[in-house]
């Protein structure tokens, strides 16, 4: 995966029967992924411009560019799509993508290493970072808010953080 490319969606699969997809955005405006074109595989293999035609339930119907049939568009189920970062908006400076915190070392305000990020979700209450690392059986999910990670330091690669109680094992 090219560290210069965000991804911005994913395809599911054939919409109707004349190669449209449905296409859902990960972007904060999510109409705003067919700005960012063209957007590519994450192996770089393939490129594609979008073309939104219409807001569907989760996502939009869309046009990809080399994309005519139900088949090829149903091949496409599953292929995220990335755009060059230099294509996506600056990010004031409270903001981050997903893709900047992912991989970045884990302390507490102690300074006491808690392990890695390893992922970074959303189920619709807002972010969470995944956080795996030693002595931890299974990743612990930690809310992305101000008061539990009060310092992100990208240029270190690390945050610091706060947990709630009960996050991490003592």
């Amino acid at each position: 995966m090219n560290d210069e490319r965000i991804c911005v969606g994913v395809i599911a699969g054939a919409f109707g029967v004349k190669g449209e997809v449905r296409l859902k955005s990960f972007c904060a405006e999510p109409e705003d992924i067919a700005t960012y074109g063209p957007l590519w595989t994450e192996d770089d293999s393939r490129s594609f411009t979008v073309e939104i035609a219409r807001p569907v339930k989760n996502g939009f119907a869309a046009m990809v560019s080399g994309v005519a049939t139900k088949e090829a568009a149903d091949a496409l189920r599953g292929t995220r799509l990335f755009a060059d970062r230099a294509a996506l908006p600056s990010l004031p400076d409270d903001e981050y993508y997903h893709a900047d915190l992912i991989g970045l070392d884990v302390v507490d305000t102690g300074g006491a290493p808690l392990g890695r990020v390893t992922a970074v979700h959303n189920h619709g209450a807002g972010d969470l970072l995944e956080i795996a690392g030693p002595g931890l059986k299974n990743p612990a999910l930690l809310p992305f808010t101000r008061a539990a990670v009060p310092t992100v330091d990208l240029a270190a690669r690390r945050i610091v953080v706060d947990p709630p109680e009960g996050v991490f094992p003592e």
